[in-house]
């Protein structure tokens, strides 16, 4: 969302399709994860909150859900990790689904505009020095660019890799330790 407010900055946007696209589409991506969490429930919650989450934090965050309902559904939006947990973990626990839309809906008008007037902001304070670097670097700007996110993906990809090659290895170990113990 904060690309698509640098390029409402830029001129290649326009600002109220934005709105319109984006606050649809967190809506829409919400919803999906609540009827997910509704249908798979709490184990596959759990099984992919890893990811983002310590098990203590998936359970606080159960906990907020669970005492808070629509409120907390909609700041969810404002807290990393927990914004893509929001709709699966309030399916899981049983929250009502209109109370949960509602709460969805609020969180998104609310979240939306601020993400797109994030990197709104970036083009008003960035934007004339990165034109003249796009001047100035020409096409092989294209390239370092393509080049520099390349390297982001591949560190990342190696990071997420590693980090789930560890967690098998250390499962392995574990039964082997517990199987070895008299």
């Amino acid at each position: 969302m904060a690309l698509a407010g640098y390029l409402v900055w830029s001129g290649r946007l326009h600002l109220l399709p934005v709105l319109l696209v984006a606050t649809a589409s967190a809506v829409a991506g919400d919803n999906l994860g609540y009827w997910l969490g509704r249908r798979y429930g709490r184990a596959a919650v759990e099984r992919y909150a890893r990811w983002l989450l310590t098990p203590g934090r998936v359970m606080a965050a159960e906990r907020f859900v669970t005492r808070y309902g629509a409120l907390a559904v909609g700041a969810a939006r404002f807290v990393g990790g927990f914004r893509f947990l929001a709709g699966p973990l309030a399916g899981a626990v049983g929250l009502v689904f209109r109370s949960f839309f509602l709460g969805n809906l609020l969180g998104a008008v609310l979240f939306v505009p601020y993400a797109v007037g994030i990197g709104y902001m970036i083009g008003y304070g960035l934007g004339p020095f990165v034109i003249h670097i796009q001047h100035t670097l020409g096409g092989a700007g294209r390239v370092i660019v393509a080049g520099g996110i390349l390297v982001v993906l591949f560190a990342v990809g190696w990071r997420t890799a590693s980090r789930i090659v560890r967690r098998g290895a250390l499962r392995v170990l574990r039964r082997r330790w517990r199987r070895a113990r008299p």
